[in-house]
Parts: C-alpha cells; structure tokens; sequence
C-alpha cells in the first residue's frame, strides 16, 4: 500500500511542476496573464486557460494512477470536467497522451494552434519526476484496491493562483493571501464507509528565489487504516507568540482555555458575523484569515492554529479528503459544523466525522458533493470538545439549533 501513496505523492510533485511552469515560463505565464484582465480576455483564446492548468493537473493525476494501478480509474473523481469546445466550435475531451508529440497536437487543438503555449505544456507534463521517501520505503501496508475512491482537488484557491501575489507578508506564519495559499489535494476515502484513508496536499508555492524568481514547494502526507496511523513531519515552523506549535490545549481546563484566550482559528474572510462574534470571545485576536480551504486546512496540520471553522455550504469532497485523512493520521479529524452545534455531548455519541461516499439527498450538480453543514478541522478530539463547548455558550441559540 505504500506503494499507492507513494505514486501519489509522486503525481502530486508532477502537478506543482505544472502549475509552477504555468506561472514561469513565459509562453504560459502571458496566458495567465491575459486571463487575469476582467474583460479584457484576448478573445483569440477561447478556453478560460486557468481551468485548463486545472484539467491538466487533474488528468495527470488521474492518468498515471490508472497507468500504475489498473481498476482505480473508476474510483477517481476530480473536481473539473475535461471537455472543451475551442474557437471553431470543435467539442474536445482533454487526456494525457502516450508521447509529448500527441500531447502537443491536442493541446493546439485546445489552445487554436498556439504552438509555443502548447509545446511548453506538453514537456512538462511529460517530463519524469523522482521521487524518494525514507518513511514510505519502510512502511508496508495491505489495503485492498477495490475499497479506495479518490478525490482530486487539481489546484485550490485558483484565483490566488492566477493573481500570482508573491510579495503577501504572513501573520504569525500565516498567509491571507498569494501563492502560499494555492494547494493540490488528493485524499483516498474507504468507498463502503467514506472513511478518509490516505490524503495528500502538495504546496507548490512556498518560497522563492529571489535570484532565479523559482519557486520550491513541500508536499504533506498521512495514512490512517486499522489502528496504522503515520503521516510527515512538517518543516519547522516558527512558534506562534505564546502557544507551542503542536498546541497545548489538549489538558487545558474550560476556564484557563475562556480566560486567556488560548484557542487559535483560521477562517474564510466570507465567515458569517455571528460565528465571528463568538470566536472573538473564545480566541481572542487569535484569529487568523486565509485564503483557499486546502490551505487553511493545511494550518491545521502544520500545528499554526488549533482550529479550521467553516459555516457555510461552500466547500466540497475535494476541497476536505486529503486533509482529514492527514489529520485523522495525527489524532485529530474534521467534523460536520452543524450537526456538532446541534449535538448533545453528554449522550456520549461521537463527534459527527465528514464521509465521502454519500452524495447530498436531492441536491444536483457539485451541490451533490457540498459539506452541506459547514466543517471544522482539528488536530485534539479532547481540544475539539473544549472549543465547541465555549463556541456554543457565544452563540446566539438560532445558531446553535439551525
């Protein structure tokens, strides 16, 4: 099984590839540019070229691991459909070919002949990545292949991808913004159960050269399968001002964790006021906003903050499965907002977890796959249950019973 997580890491680093060469090398990057001009789009270009970086992450995310693990390509949903209709009206479905020439010659097709864009493409989707894991070399691991569904999210916060911002300060090692925030998530969920298994995020924008402009990224990963629960170290982080990186609330008392405001949360800059309201009374001005929520979640895992929240309806399988699976790997987990808020704790029932089999009840579209309930993302379930019980007593009661 080790084997599976490798090969996904592996196509992970070959999809930062992707997405850094679409924002370095100029043939690509004039596109993106050209993308990023509300209503000034060159009309030459009739594919939405960000979406096309996407598709191309996500099928060869899809197309190597259906190459290396026959059966698993009907298992693997990603978030982008991979059919275009270019300028001449011609309806084209986007795959990986055998050779970069076939590649090139579909790509054209796609981009109405633009050679150069696509030759660059092409070569870097073809091109091999090594890959090398002293943890996974020595973890074995069986997992039958049938059970595995996976969900691709190609590229997370696409509109910071394409904004491109490099120059965003962080807040306490967080970014609210820029390329830091952009992520590639693929989790592997039990298709019986919806248990999230194995997850993958892969940063491809983390630091800069600021001779060469080229940017190096960082890959996180995790496993949780039959009491087996191993995941990477993160790179060291700086600490946050009076708190230890890993957290320290998980012994904390109600009132030690209410008086001095020891929680820490990151948030969507869209987070309803109410919710607002309450954290500000239970953290303090220890909250933290953020773009993208593969990147927010990723907060979590790195230990930058204790809590992930969420109240709306607007993320979605993709968006969540890599890092509850990394996060079930370090004790921790993601867990329905809604149902929490509306749960007893003293019935003793365990905390509702996100599955990922299920489609939504009557919705359509990717409304089917929505986390209908809001989400909230934690490293301590102890941790988890202190947070929630201040977050209730701060809330107005329609809240709490939605």
């Amino acid at each position: 099984m080790s084997d599976i997580l490798r090969e996904l890491l592996r196509v992970s680093e070959k999809a930062a590839n992707i997405a850094r060469a679409c924002r370095q090398q100029e043939a690509l990057f004039q596109l993106l540019i050209e993308e990023k001009k509300e209503g000034e789009k060159n009309k030459k270009f009739a594919v939405d070229f960000k979406t096309l970086a996407d598709v191309l992450v996500q099928e060869v995310i899809k197309q190597n691991m259906e190459n290396k693990f026959p059966g698993l390509e009907k298992t693997i949903f990603g978030e982008e459909s991979n059919e275009f209709t270019n300028e001449l009206g011609e309806k084209i479905t986007l795959r990986l070919c055998p050779t970069e020439k076939e590649t090139v010659e579909l790509l054209s097709k796609v981009l109405n002949g633009n050679t150069l864009a696509s030759e660059a493409l092409a070569r870097v989707v073809h091109q091999d990545v090594a890959f090398t894991d002293r943890t996974l070399d020595s973890l074995e691991i069986t997992i039958p292949h049938d059970i595995l569904g996976i969900w691709v999210d190609p590229i997370d916060s696409t509109y910071q991808y394409i904004k491109g911002s490099a120059d965003v300060k962080p807040n306490q090692g967080i970014f609210p913004s820029g390329l830091q925030c952009v992520t590639i998530l693929i989790g592997v969920y039990d298709i019986q159960t919806g248990v999230p298994l194995m997850g993958v995020i892969n940063q491809p924008f983390v630091s800069q050269d600021l001779n060469t402009l080229r940017w190096k990224g960082h890959y996180y990963w995790g496993l949780s399968y039959r009491g087996t629960n191993i995941y990477s170290l993160p790179p060291l982080i700086s600490k946050r001002k009076g708190s230890d990186s890993q957290g320290q609330l998980t012994g904390n008392t109600r009132s030690e964790a209410e008086s001095s405001h020891q929680f820490s949360a990151v948030i969507s800059t869209s987070e309803k006021e109410t919710i607002k309201a309450a954290l500000s009374r239970v953290c303090g001005d220890r909250i933290f906003r953020a773009a993208g929520a593969g990147y927010k979640s990723l907060c979590v895992v790195q230990g930058l903050v204790d809590v992930y929240i969420f109240s709306e309806d607007t993320t979605f399988k993709w968006d969540s499965c890599a890092a509850h699976a990394i996060l079930r790997a370090m004790g921790g987990g993601m867990v329905d907002l809604k149902e929490c808020l509306a749960r007893n704790p003293e019935t003793g029932l365990d905390l509702p977890q996100l599955v990922y089999h299920v489609e939504n009840v009557g919705a359509s579209g990717v409304d089917r796959w929505a986390n209908k309930g809001g989400l909230i993302a934690y490293r301590s379930s102890k941790q988890l249950e202190t947070f929630l019980s201040l977050l209730i007593q701060n809330l107005p009661p329609a809240d709490t019973h939605r």
